[in-house]
């Protein structure tokens, strides 16, 4: 079992991604596409075509590091979005490497805090 520790934010590259990129070339789509620092500490999710495979690419104190997931069967369902990315928490990360379709999970009231103006 993999274990992250996530202490930045999760942002999903939400286009079709060729998944024979690795550390720089996933680096050069955080930095042109999600206008983000892949050096930040957050963690990036991209998705191959297929939506079978998917890649997460996150910076780990000293060095860039790759994780991998090739489906033998099915999909992930990855939110559908007009951005080039959008922002996800840890829990529905962990709904779509499951095999969960965030679109028919029910979510349940929470407390939040309101915003100040």
């Amino acid at each position: 079992m993999l274990s992250l520790a996530l202490p930045g934010r999760i942002f999903v590259y939400t286009r079709p991604t060729d998944m024979r990129k690795s550390f720089d070339g996933l680096a050069a789509l955080v930095r042109e596409h999600l206008g983000a620092d892949p050096l930040s500490g957050h963690l990036f999710v991209f998705r191959s075509k297929r939506r079978d495979r998917l890649k997460l690419l996150y910076w780990d104190e000293d060095g860039l590091v790759v994780w991998a997931k090739r489906l033998e069967e099915g999909t992930f369902q990855i939110p559908e979005a007009d951005a080039a990315g959008i922002e996800i928490k840890a829990t529905d990360l962990a709904l779509i490497l499951g095999g969960v379709d965030l679109a028919s999970a029910k979510r349940r009231p929470r407390y939040q805090r309101p915003v100040s103006a």
